[in-house]
């Protein structure tokens, strides 16, 4: 009675976002040192690489002819370029806005390979990076406008009465970015992954089944490579909608709006 519930449990579809320990080294330095690299660090750094990998690849300092590397390169530098330009109207925010896009996209693609980890499926990781932008755009505005940045929170027109309670309502909407900012990203991949797991377990044992199971389940499987074009697609559509909306976060409170 109780083997069913352990092996759903083992087996579920969850699984693939725990951190795990993949190596632990415990050292009696300084009293007590725990050294250990998980599987969230090890595709941290393996993302990492990939992306100094790419770009070294699409380098054409000494080429005449540009590889396609190099043309897929400039080309996603100019869509950033050209989306930073039209939100902020200043392009030194460019490396910090490319940057998290980068990362984004390769974390997320790369955690669409089999048996692999995905990054942006860790709360930790999501909202350690909306809460981080939240407290930059926040000392940004502060920098700026020194005092005159808690405006933001008071509308214009606003009658005096109401300050106190629209005050309030500003203050939580702007906190509460801190929350959606992360968790839109996280929620978005965790569902992807979650709805891949099912089906290729269900598409297994089909296949499993035998000859005849196996035919008939090619029809849902063409489904299902079309779901896997789709969660690409997703990957790179978080990265881009994460990168706006930080743009727009960075935007308000330059301007104040």
């Amino acid at each position: 009675m109780l083997l069913n519930p352990i092996i759903s449990f083992v087996n579920s579809p969850l699984e693939q976002f725990e951190v795990t320990n993949l190596i632990g080294i415990n050292a009696p330095i300084f009293g007590y040192l725990n050294i250990s690299l998980t599987n969230l660090g090890l595709y941290s750094i393996l993302v990492l690489f990939l992306i100094v990998g790419i770009h070294l690849a699409g380098n054409n300092e000494i080429k005449l002819v540009p590889s396609k590397w190099s043309i897929a390169l400039e080309s996603l530098y100019a869509s950033i370029h050209s989306m930073v330009r039209e939100q902020l109207g200043k392009e030194i925010y460019l490396p910090f806005i490319y940057s998290i896009f980068f990362f984004i996209l390769i974390a997320n693609l790369t955690g669409n390979i089999p048996y692999s980890f995905t990054i942006t499926t860790s709360i930790m990781v999501s909202i350690g990076f909306s809460f981080t932008i939240l407290i930059a755009v926040t000392i940004l505005g502060l920098s700026i406008h020194k005092l005159h940045f808690f405006s933001y929170f008071v509308p214009s027109g606003t009658p005096l009465a109401l300050v106190p309670l629209l005050v309030l309502i500003e203050l939580t909407s702007y906190l509460a970015r801190a929350f959606s900012l992360g968790i839109r990203l996280f929620a978005n991949v965790v569902a992807g992954h979650t709805l891949m797991k099912i089906l290729s377990t269900f598409l297994y044992k089909m296949f499993s089944a035998g000859v005849l199971a196996a035919i008939i389940t090619l029809i849902p499987f063409s489904l299902f490579l079309a779901i896997c074009g789709l969660e690409l697609a997703v990957s790179v559509i978080q990265a881009y909608v994460f990168t706006i909306l930080t743009c727009s976060y960075i935007k308000d409170v330059i301007y104040l709006h």
